[in-house]
């Protein structure tokens, strides 16, 4: 089974999970202002806790938005600066996508409207079906409104 670093600071809380056989660990912490200062110790906690090294992990994954546009240069620069450290690729990951496979896997929705707090009164989201077994289709893509 693959292990899989993700790291997720587009919003108001920083995540860091570890997936390994099957089961994931995580940490989270809140404050905009401290997701730089944050994210690595976080990482060396769930590396520490799952008993593995960087390199040890098959790929690295992040939030590529949409959300805070220092966030997501965060956590991509994060993500980079690990994987060139450790051979490892790096694989983006639409955070409304993520979103709306959660909430179809856990709740089993055929049909999901993924949105976030954009701020200023406005949201972003977008539109997902789910059929059985097929990889979901986003009806209507992310948008900003």
């Amino acid at each position: 089974m693959p292990i899989i670093l993700a790291i997720e600071t587009s919003s108001e809380l920083a995540s860091v999970a570890l997936l390994r056989g099957g089961s994931v660990i995580s940490r989270v912490s809140s404050g905009v202002r401290t997701h730089s200062q944050s994210v690595l110790p976080m990482i060396q906690e769930l590396l520490a806790e799952a008993g593995i090294a960087l390199k040890d992990c098959d790929a690295i994954a992040f939030g590529s938005g949409p959300g805070s546009f220092t966030g997501v240069r965060t956590a991509c620069g994060i993500a980079q600066g690990l994987a060139f450290g450790g051979n490892l690729p790096v694989v983006p990951v639409v955070t409304l996508d993520a979103m709306a496979l959660a909430c179809h896997q856990r709740h089993g929705a055929a049909e999901v409207l993924a949105v976030l707090d954009a701020r200023m009164g406005e949201v972003y989201w977008a539109q997902y079906r789910f059929a059985d077994g097929a990889a979901p289709v986003a009806v209507l893509p992310p948008a900003l409104s």
